[in-house]
């Protein structure tokens, strides 16, 4: 795989449609200066300066492919995260099919309902994955669950987001009847169909993986695969 440079970034970027060229190479300036990339040399072209993942932000993407990989085996009894330790470039080639995948799924890129609301918001995965953790029993007629979060500023402080910003997210959620207050204010409850739309979001998350990880390791996965 071609060493990634800027100009290379950024056309990658304005092909699939993800954000503007000044968002894109902000994002890189961020990632370089706080150390998750780094900027290196080409002996044959002095010109060139590609960019590497730090080992320590690249340690983070192999443990996230490797708890993926644990839950698809779980799934259907696989072996992916056996044939994944055993070799040595297996990271390296399957990174490449997550990231066309994710990439190109239009379901990923494209969000809808409640779930969008909280993808596009800084550290919106980290609160649906708090949600998911919080819950509790499903109620009686079945459409919605408890959770044990007591008050926004439990959420705002945990994350290190913006009172305000969050409650105006959280306003929106509830007028389209995703998640509310209990009538003693005491405890937040998350809609059954919210929680169906997290899982859904997973379920294609892991079917790509899954695909990437069948072309490069077929006999890695599992017979109800």
């Amino acid at each position: 795989m071609p060493s990634m440079t800027l100009s290379r970034f950024l056309d990658e970027v304005a092909t699939h449609r993800i954000a503007s060229r000044n968002t894109a190479d902000a994002f890189i300036k961020e990632m370089l200066h706080y150390g998750y990339a780094v900027s290196t040399t080409n002996p044959a072209d002095r010109r060139s300066r590609p960019i590497l993942v730090a080992a320590e932000a690249l340690q983070m993407f192999q443990s996230w492919a490797a708890i993926h990989l644990l839950t698809l085996d779980r799934l259907d009894g696989g072996a992916r995260i056996a044939a994944y330790g055993a070799a040595e470039d297996a990271f390296a080639r399957l990174q490449t099919g997550i990231a066309a995948g994710l990439l190109t799924n239009a379901a990923i890129r494209e969000p809808q309902r409640t779930f969008s609301l909280f993808t596009w918001l800084n550290n919106g995965g980290v609160i649906m994955d708090w949600l998911i953790t919080s819950l509790g029993e499903i109620s009686a007629d079945g459409t919605r669950y408890a959770t044990s979060i007591g008050s926004i500023a439990e959420i705002s402080g945990w994350i290190k987001l913006s009172r305000t910003h969050l409650a105006r997210k959280l306003r929106e959620a509830e007028a389209m009847g995703s998640m509310g207050w209990t009538e003693r204010q005491d405890a937040m409850w998350v809609s059954a169909g919210f929680v169906r739309e997290m899982i859904e979001a997973q379920a294609v998350k892991l079917a790509v993986i899954d695909a990437a990880c069948a072309f490069l390791m077929p006999s890695a996965k599992g017979r109800r695969g």
